[in-house]
Protein backbone atom coordinates (compact mmCIF):
# COMPACT_ATOMS: atom_id res chain seq x y z
CA UNK A 1 0.00 0.00 0.00
CA UNK A 2 2.79 2.40 0.83
CA UNK A 3 4.59 1.52 -2.35
CA UNK A 4 1.45 2.17 -4.38
CA UNK A 5 0.98 5.55 -2.72
CA UNK A 6 4.61 6.44 -3.37
CA UNK A 7 4.32 5.49 -7.02
CA UNK A 8 1.08 7.45 -7.33
CA UNK A 9 2.78 10.51 -5.85
CA UNK A 10 5.67 10.14 -8.27
CA UNK A 11 3.25 9.92 -11.18
CA UNK A 12 1.33 13.00 -10.00
CA UNK A 13 4.60 14.92 -9.57
CA UNK A 14 5.76 13.95 -13.03
CA UNK A 15 2.42 14.92 -14.54
CA UNK A 16 2.40 18.29 -12.83
CA UNK A 17 6.08 18.99 -13.44
CA UNK A 18 6.35 17.72 -16.98
CA UNK A 19 2.96 18.12 -18.55
CA UNK A 20 1.25 20.96 -16.69
CA UNK A 21 4.15 23.25 -15.79
CA UNK A 22 5.89 22.38 -19.04
CA UNK A 23 3.26 24.28 -21.01
CA UNK A 24 3.40 28.05 -21.21
CA UNK A 25 2.03 30.89 -23.35
CA UNK A 26 3.42 34.25 -24.43
CA UNK A 27 1.20 37.34 -24.51
CA UNK A 28 1.14 39.70 -27.52
CA UNK A 29 3.16 42.32 -25.65
CA UNK A 30 5.72 39.81 -24.40
CA UNK A 31 8.75 37.95 -25.69
CA UNK A 32 10.30 34.89 -24.07
CA UNK A 33 13.68 33.18 -23.95
CA UNK A 34 14.59 29.71 -22.67
CA UNK A 35 17.48 28.52 -20.56
CA UNK A 36 18.65 24.91 -20.39
CA UNK A 37 20.47 24.06 -17.17
CA UNK A 38 20.92 27.80 -16.62
CA UNK A 39 22.38 28.57 -20.07
CA UNK A 40 20.32 30.68 -22.44
CA UNK A 41 19.39 29.07 -25.74
CA UNK A 42 21.38 30.94 -28.39
CA UNK A 43 21.37 31.35 -32.16
CA UNK A 44 24.62 29.58 -32.86
CA UNK A 45 27.65 31.85 -32.63
CA UNK A 46 25.86 35.07 -33.54
CA UNK A 47 26.62 38.17 -31.49
CA UNK A 48 24.86 41.49 -31.06
CA UNK A 49 26.48 44.17 -33.24
CA UNK A 50 25.94 47.91 -32.95
CA UNK A 51 27.78 50.55 -34.98
CA UNK A 52 27.22 53.19 -32.28
CA UNK A 53 29.76 51.48 -29.99
CA UNK A 54 33.50 51.99 -30.24
CA UNK A 55 36.03 49.16 -30.15
CA UNK A 56 36.43 49.13 -26.36
CA UNK A 57 32.68 49.19 -25.81
CA UNK A 58 32.15 46.37 -28.30
CA UNK A 59 34.49 44.18 -26.29
CA UNK A 60 32.82 45.16 -23.04
CA UNK A 61 29.22 44.75 -24.24
CA UNK A 62 29.67 41.58 -26.31
CA UNK A 63 26.39 39.71 -25.88
CA UNK A 64 25.13 36.65 -27.80
CA UNK A 65 21.89 36.63 -29.74
CA UNK A 66 19.20 34.44 -28.20
CA UNK A 67 16.36 32.46 -29.69
CA UNK A 68 13.34 34.66 -29.06
CA UNK A 69 9.93 33.07 -28.62
CA UNK A 70 7.15 35.23 -30.01
CA UNK A 71 3.53 35.61 -28.90
CA UNK A 72 1.38 32.49 -28.95
CA UNK A 73 1.30 29.09 -27.33
CA UNK A 74 0.97 26.87 -25.59
CA UNK A 75 4.66 26.04 -25.86
CA UNK A 76 6.41 23.06 -24.28
CA UNK A 77 9.55 23.09 -22.18
CA UNK A 78 11.47 20.40 -20.37
CA UNK A 79 11.72 20.38 -16.59
CA UNK A 80 15.37 21.49 -16.74
CA UNK A 81 14.41 24.52 -18.78
CA UNK A 82 13.26 27.89 -17.49
CA UNK A 83 11.23 30.57 -19.30
CA UNK A 84 12.05 34.27 -18.97
CA UNK A 85 9.39 36.65 -20.22
CA UNK A 86 9.85 40.37 -20.81
CA UNK A 87 7.36 43.09 -21.67
CA UNK A 88 8.30 44.72 -25.00
CA UNK A 89 5.55 47.36 -24.96
CA UNK A 90 6.62 51.00 -25.02
CA UNK A 91 6.66 52.45 -21.52
CA UNK A 92 7.36 55.86 -20.02
CA UNK A 93 9.10 56.82 -16.82
CA UNK A 94 9.81 60.12 -15.10
CA UNK A 95 13.36 61.46 -15.08
CA UNK A 96 13.26 61.68 -11.30
CA UNK A 97 12.83 57.92 -10.93
CA UNK A 98 15.57 56.45 -8.79
CA UNK A 99 15.19 53.23 -6.79
CA UNK A 100 17.75 54.40 -4.22
CA UNK A 101 16.27 57.80 -3.26
CA UNK A 102 13.28 60.10 -3.60
CA UNK A 103 13.67 63.30 -5.61
CA UNK A 104 11.38 65.82 -7.26
CA UNK A 105 13.73 67.16 -9.92
CA UNK A 106 17.07 66.51 -11.60
CA UNK A 107 19.68 69.14 -10.83
CA UNK A 108 22.21 70.23 -13.45
CA UNK A 109 24.76 73.06 -13.72
CA UNK A 110 24.79 75.27 -16.82
CA UNK A 111 27.83 76.74 -18.55
CA UNK A 112 27.44 80.00 -16.59
CA UNK A 113 27.41 78.09 -13.27
CA UNK A 114 23.68 78.32 -12.62
CA UNK A 115 22.03 75.36 -10.95
CA UNK A 116 18.79 74.49 -12.70
CA UNK A 117 16.14 71.84 -12.32
CA UNK A 118 15.21 69.52 -15.18
CA UNK A 119 11.92 67.65 -15.42
CA UNK A 120 10.48 65.37 -18.05
CA UNK A 121 10.07 61.77 -19.09
CA UNK A 122 11.63 59.18 -21.34
CA UNK A 123 9.87 56.56 -23.43
CA UNK A 124 11.60 53.22 -23.75
CA UNK A 125 11.06 49.59 -24.67
CA UNK A 126 12.99 46.37 -24.35
CA UNK A 127 15.25 45.66 -27.33
CA UNK A 128 14.14 42.38 -28.87
CA UNK A 129 17.47 42.01 -30.61
CA UNK A 130 19.42 42.04 -27.33
CA UNK A 131 17.38 40.19 -24.74
CA UNK A 132 20.53 38.67 -23.27
CA UNK A 133 21.69 42.05 -21.94
CA UNK A 134 18.26 42.80 -20.53
CA UNK A 135 17.68 39.43 -18.87
CA UNK A 136 21.18 38.25 -17.96
CA UNK A 137 23.77 40.89 -18.88
CA UNK A 138 23.19 43.53 -16.18
CA UNK A 139 21.21 43.79 -12.98
CA UNK A 140 18.38 46.35 -13.14
CA UNK A 141 18.97 47.50 -16.74
CA UNK A 142 16.47 50.36 -16.42
CA UNK A 143 18.47 51.80 -13.55
CA UNK A 144 21.59 51.70 -15.70
CA UNK A 145 19.76 53.40 -18.58
CA UNK A 146 18.51 56.20 -16.32
CA UNK A 147 21.99 56.75 -14.91
CA UNK A 148 23.50 56.89 -18.40
CA UNK A 149 20.77 59.27 -19.61
CA UNK A 150 21.17 61.65 -16.67
CA UNK A 151 24.97 61.68 -17.08
CA UNK A 152 24.71 62.59 -20.78
CA UNK A 153 22.02 65.18 -20.01
CA UNK A 154 24.11 66.95 -17.38
CA UNK A 155 27.16 66.98 -19.66
CA UNK A 156 25.10 68.50 -22.48
CA UNK A 157 23.54 71.16 -20.24
CA UNK A 158 26.97 72.13 -18.89
CA UNK A 159 28.29 72.79 -22.42
CA UNK A 160 25.16 73.86 -24.27
CA UNK A 161 25.41 76.89 -26.58
CA UNK A 162 22.51 78.13 -28.67
CA UNK A 163 23.39 77.16 -32.28
CA UNK A 164 20.91 79.72 -33.62
CA UNK A 165 22.29 82.56 -31.51
CA UNK A 166 23.71 85.51 -33.41
CA UNK A 167 26.10 88.08 -31.99
CA UNK A 168 24.45 91.35 -31.11
CA UNK A 169 27.34 93.25 -32.69
CA UNK A 170 29.93 92.32 -35.27
CA UNK A 171 33.14 91.41 -33.42
CA UNK A 172 35.24 90.96 -36.57
CA UNK A 173 36.97 94.34 -36.32
CA UNK A 174 36.96 94.65 -32.53
CA UNK A 175 39.98 93.67 -30.46
CA UNK A 176 41.46 94.21 -27.03
CA UNK A 177 39.32 95.26 -24.07
CA UNK A 178 36.54 96.45 -26.37
CA UNK A 179 36.42 93.02 -27.99
CA UNK A 180 36.21 91.31 -24.60
CA UNK A 181 33.38 93.60 -23.55
CA UNK A 182 31.59 92.87 -26.81
CA UNK A 183 31.89 89.12 -26.28
CA UNK A 184 30.45 89.49 -22.78
CA UNK A 185 27.61 91.51 -24.21
CA UNK A 186 26.76 89.03 -26.93
CA UNK A 187 26.74 85.96 -24.69
CA UNK A 188 23.25 84.84 -23.75
CA UNK A 189 21.97 83.29 -20.56
CA UNK A 190 22.34 79.54 -20.90
CA UNK A 191 19.02 78.78 -19.20
CA UNK A 192 17.24 80.89 -21.80
CA UNK A 193 19.13 79.09 -24.57
CA UNK A 194 18.09 75.73 -23.14
CA UNK A 195 14.45 76.75 -22.85
CA UNK A 196 14.38 77.96 -26.45
CA UNK A 197 16.02 74.78 -27.74
CA UNK A 198 14.24 72.00 -25.86
CA UNK A 199 13.42 70.11 -29.11
CA UNK A 200 17.08 70.30 -30.10
CA UNK A 201 18.12 69.06 -26.67
CA UNK A 202 15.68 66.14 -26.91
CA UNK A 203 17.00 65.21 -30.36
CA UNK A 204 20.56 65.28 -29.04
CA UNK A 205 19.66 63.01 -26.13
CA UNK A 206 17.94 60.53 -28.43
CA UNK A 207 20.95 60.37 -30.75
CA UNK A 208 23.44 59.99 -27.89
CA UNK A 209 21.42 57.28 -26.15
CA UNK A 210 20.96 55.00 -29.15
CA UNK A 211 23.69 52.76 -27.79
CA UNK A 212 21.59 51.81 -24.74
CA UNK A 213 20.09 48.94 -26.75
CA UNK A 214 23.53 47.39 -27.21
CA UNK A 215 24.65 48.25 -23.68
CA UNK A 216 21.65 47.33 -21.55
CA UNK A 217 19.05 45.82 -23.88
CA UNK A 218 16.69 48.81 -23.63
CA UNK A 219 15.91 51.12 -26.56
CA UNK A 220 15.25 54.79 -25.91
CA UNK A 221 12.15 55.63 -27.93
CA UNK A 222 11.95 59.35 -27.13
CA UNK A 223 13.34 61.94 -24.74
CA UNK A 224 10.62 64.25 -23.42
CA UNK A 225 12.41 67.00 -21.49
CA UNK A 226 9.63 69.51 -20.86
CA UNK A 227 10.81 71.88 -18.15
CA UNK A 228 14.04 73.64 -17.23
CA UNK A 229 13.70 76.00 -14.28
CA UNK A 230 16.30 77.65 -12.05
CA UNK A 231 15.82 77.85 -8.28
CA UNK A 232 13.42 80.49 -6.99
CA UNK A 233 16.22 82.73 -5.69
CA UNK A 234 17.68 82.94 -9.20
CA UNK A 235 14.43 83.86 -10.97
CA UNK A 236 14.49 87.57 -10.08
CA UNK A 237 18.11 88.06 -11.12
CA UNK A 238 17.51 86.10 -14.29
CA UNK A 239 14.52 88.27 -15.18
CA UNK A 240 16.62 91.42 -14.71
CA UNK A 241 19.36 90.00 -16.93
CA UNK A 242 16.85 89.11 -19.62
CA UNK A 243 15.26 92.57 -19.54
CA UNK A 244 18.63 94.32 -19.79
CA UNK A 245 19.85 92.09 -22.58
CA UNK A 246 16.62 92.53 -24.54
CA UNK A 247 16.88 96.31 -24.15
CA UNK A 248 20.50 96.29 -25.34
CA UNK A 249 19.55 94.13 -28.32
CA UNK A 250 16.69 96.47 -29.19
CA UNK A 251 18.93 99.56 -28.95
CA UNK A 252 21.60 97.99 -31.13
CA UNK A 253 19.02 96.91 -33.70
CA UNK A 254 17.58 100.43 -33.78
CA UNK A 255 21.04 101.98 -34.19
CA UNK A 256 21.86 99.57 -36.99
CA UNK A 257 18.60 100.36 -38.77
CA UNK A 258 19.21 104.13 -38.47
CA UNK A 259 22.78 103.79 -39.74
CA UNK A 260 21.69 101.68 -42.70
CA UNK A 261 18.95 104.19 -43.51
CA UNK A 262 21.41 107.11 -43.42
CA UNK A 263 23.85 105.23 -45.64
CA UNK A 264 21.11 104.40 -48.13
CA UNK A 265 19.90 108.02 -48.23
CA UNK A 266 23.47 109.29 -48.71
CA UNK A 267 24.08 106.89 -51.58
CA UNK A 268 20.85 107.99 -53.25
CA UNK A 269 21.76 111.67 -52.81
CA UNK A 270 25.16 111.06 -54.40
CA UNK A 271 23.54 109.25 -57.32
CA UNK A 272 21.02 112.07 -57.84
CA UNK A 273 23.74 114.75 -57.74
CA UNK A 274 25.89 112.79 -60.19
CA UNK A 275 22.98 112.35 -62.59
CA UNK A 276 22.10 116.08 -62.41
CA UNK A 277 25.71 117.08 -63.08
CA UNK A 278 25.92 114.73 -66.04
CA UNK A 279 22.63 116.09 -67.39
CA UNK A 280 23.93 119.68 -67.18
CA UNK A 281 27.31 118.89 -68.73
CA UNK A 282 26.02 116.74 -71.59
CA UNK A 283 24.43 119.61 -73.67
CA UNK A 284 27.53 121.76 -73.24
CA UNK A 285 29.79 118.95 -74.40
CA UNK A 286 27.55 118.25 -77.36
CA UNK A 287 27.46 121.95 -78.33
CA UNK A 288 31.24 122.25 -77.99
CA UNK A 289 31.73 119.17 -80.15
CA UNK A 290 29.37 120.62 -82.78
CA UNK A 291 31.19 123.96 -82.89
CA UNK A 292 34.58 122.28 -83.05
CA UNK A 293 33.34 120.16 -85.94
CA UNK A 294 32.09 123.24 -87.80
CA UNK A 295 35.41 125.05 -87.33
CA UNK A 296 37.36 121.94 -88.33
CA UNK A 297 35.42 121.49 -91.55
CA UNK A 298 34.59 125.11 -92.55
CA UNK A 299 37.19 127.15 -90.76
CA UNK A 300 36.84 130.24 -88.58
CA UNK A 301 34.59 131.99 -91.13
CA UNK A 302 32.03 129.16 -91.02
CA UNK A 303 32.12 129.18 -87.22
CA UNK A 304 31.56 132.96 -87.10
CA UNK A 305 28.66 132.65 -89.56
CA UNK A 306 27.10 129.84 -87.49
CA UNK A 307 27.39 131.85 -84.29
CA UNK A 308 25.91 134.93 -85.99
CA UNK A 309 22.98 132.93 -87.30
CA UNK A 310 22.40 131.41 -83.85
CA UNK A 311 22.35 134.86 -82.24
CA UNK A 312 19.64 136.25 -84.50
CA UNK A 313 16.68 134.36 -82.94
CA UNK A 314 18.10 135.01 -79.47
CA UNK A 315 18.32 138.75 -80.12
CA UNK A 316 14.67 138.81 -81.12
CA UNK A 317 13.66 137.31 -77.76
CA UNK A 318 16.14 139.25 -75.60
CA UNK A 319 15.04 142.08 -73.34
CA UNK A 320 18.54 143.43 -72.67
CA UNK A 321 21.89 143.09 -74.47
CA UNK A 322 25.23 143.79 -72.82
CA UNK A 323 28.12 144.20 -75.23
CA UNK A 324 31.59 143.38 -73.85
CA UNK A 325 34.43 144.92 -75.87
CA UNK A 326 37.78 143.17 -76.27
CA UNK A 327 41.16 143.90 -77.85
CA UNK A 328 40.16 141.97 -80.96
CA UNK A 329 36.92 141.17 -82.65
CA UNK A 330 37.13 137.52 -81.70
CA UNK A 331 37.48 138.27 -77.99
CA UNK A 332 34.35 140.39 -77.86
CA UNK A 333 31.24 138.64 -76.59
CA UNK A 334 27.64 139.52 -76.07
CA UNK A 335 25.69 138.39 -73.05
CA UNK A 336 22.03 138.11 -73.91
CA UNK A 337 19.57 138.15 -71.04
CA UNK A 338 15.88 137.65 -71.08
CA UNK A 339 13.68 134.75 -72.15
CA UNK A 340 16.54 132.91 -73.85
CA UNK A 341 19.42 134.31 -71.80
CA UNK A 342 20.71 130.96 -70.64
CA UNK A 343 20.79 129.60 -74.19
CA UNK A 344 22.68 132.64 -75.40
CA UNK A 345 25.25 132.35 -72.67
CA UNK A 346 25.69 128.64 -73.37
CA UNK A 347 26.14 129.32 -77.07
CA UNK A 348 28.76 131.99 -76.42
CA UNK A 349 30.63 129.75 -73.95
CA UNK A 350 30.55 126.90 -76.45
CA UNK A 351 31.89 129.18 -79.17
CA UNK A 352 34.75 130.35 -76.95
CA UNK A 353 35.58 126.73 -76.10
CA UNK A 354 35.50 125.79 -79.78
CA UNK A 355 37.75 128.72 -80.67
CA UNK A 356 40.31 127.72 -78.04
CA UNK A 357 40.08 124.08 -79.12
CA UNK A 358 40.66 125.00 -82.74
CA UNK A 359 43.59 127.19 -81.86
Amino acid sequence: MLLASFLLGVVVYVVVKVFIRALYTVKPNERAVLTSFGRAVRLGEQWVADESLNEDERERYRFPQLRVIGPGGPYFKWPWQEVYKVDVATQSIDLTWDPTKRQTTIEAVTKDNLTTGVDGQIRFRVAEGNLYANCFGVDSPLEHVMGYFIAVLRERIANFVDPKGQSLVDTGDVSGEAGAATVDLTEGVSINDLRKNLPLLNDYMESQCRSTAARYGIELDAALITQIDPPHEVDRALSAINSTRNQVAADISTARADAEQQITMSNRAVDIASNNAQAEVAPLRELAATLMGIKRTGGAAALSAYIRNMRIPLLKQAKRIVQVAGPTAHEGAAIVTGAAGSAGTAGTAGADHASRGGA
